[in-house]
Order: C-alpha cells, then sequence, then structure tokens
C-alpha cells in the first residue's frame, strides 16, 4: 500500500520473484484489483467482499505490506564527555569538545520508516485472521530499490523461518 506506483510496482515484482523461486503462486496487487481500487476508502464490507472474490479466484492468503510511518531523527556523532570518576574540569571539558562548533558533521540528521507486513489467511473454512505480522525500521534509504531488495529478502526469510513458506527438498 503506498502511493508511489513505482515503488509498488518495483516491490511486488521483486517479492512476486522470491516466492516463485519457491514454487509459491503469487500475483502482484496491480495485476488482481481494478486501478481504480484505491481511488476511495472502503468499507468493511467491501472489503469482506474482496476477500470473497480472492476466495473464489482461489487465493488462500493476502500478503499486505505498507509504511505505517515515518519520523527525522538527529544523532551526535561524538560521544558525550568521559567522566573520569566524576572529577573533571571545565578546560578539559571545554577543549575535548570545541570541536562541535566547527565540525558541520557533528550532527546527522536522518529519516526512519516503518514498514510492516502482515499476512492473512483467507482459506475457505477457516477463520480469516492474521497468521504472521513482521515489523522493521528502515533508516535513511538513499537507494529505494536497495531498500526494496533488502525488505524483500528480509520478509521472505522471515517467512521461511516461520515455516509459512519453504522449498521443497528433491
Amino acid at each position: 500500500m503506498t502511493q508511489d506506483q513505482n515503488a509498488r510496482n518495483t516491490f511486488e515484482k521483486q517479492l512476486q520473484k522470491e516466492f516463485e523461486k519457491r514454487d509459491v503462486e503469487a500475483w502482484k496487487s496491480l495485476d488482481v484489483f481494478d486501478i481504480a481500487f484505491t481511488d476511495s476508502k472502503k468499507s468493511e464490507q467491501e472489503l469482506d467482499n474482496v476477500e470473497q472474490s480472492l476466495l473464489d479466484k482461489g487465493f488462500d492468503a493476502i500478503l499486505f505490506t505498507k509504511i505505517t510511518g515515518s519520523e527525522n531523527r538527529e544523532t551526535f556523532l561524538k560521544s558525550v564527555s568521559r567522566w573520569e570518576n566524576g572529577q573533571t574540569r571545565f578546560n578539559d571539558d571545554y577543549l575535548t569538545h570545541q570541536g562541535i562548533y566547527f565540525d558541520d558533521t557533528y550532527y546527522e540528521n536522518f529519516k526512519i520508516y516503518y514498514a510492516e507486513t502482515t499476512l492473512y489467511c483467507i482459506c475457505e473454512g477457516k477463520e480469516r485472521a492474521m497468521i504472521w505480522r513482521g515489523i522493521i525500521e528502515i533508516m535513511n534509504p538513499s537507494n529505494v530499490n536497495k531498500a526494496i531488495n533488502d525488505y524483500v529478502k528480509l520478509v521472505v526469510t522471515a517467512l521461511e523461518e516461520q515455516d509459512l513458506i519453504f522449498i521443497e527438498d528433491f
């Protein structure tokens, strides 16, 4: 779920590729839903209808990924002065840290994105419920494609570790 169609397509294509390597049939949302699907808010009944439609088409799960938030952070690149047995002089402290005024890189600003992926079972005759959720902080992604690739690998690895998907040995 994102308004960025390029990021969404890249993410879904990469995820689909990883699932297909594991003989898991996967469809991109862009191939299942009408392009206008996200043009308006959906009611609970409309989403129940979506689930039933997916069931009727043979789907048994929904993997739903979204960015749930972001924040800007600022860190100090240098450590705070060391207290030596609580006995430190002003001169020592000042001389050690006076570079703060002259170092443009003393503070580092970066953005953190919170990404969440949830796997829902929509199997016929079973309770339609969440069976797995993963949440991660993505720190300052400078390359969207690399961030997507890393996130997909992380999700797939987590699903494998939980025995929710696996590669069959022949």
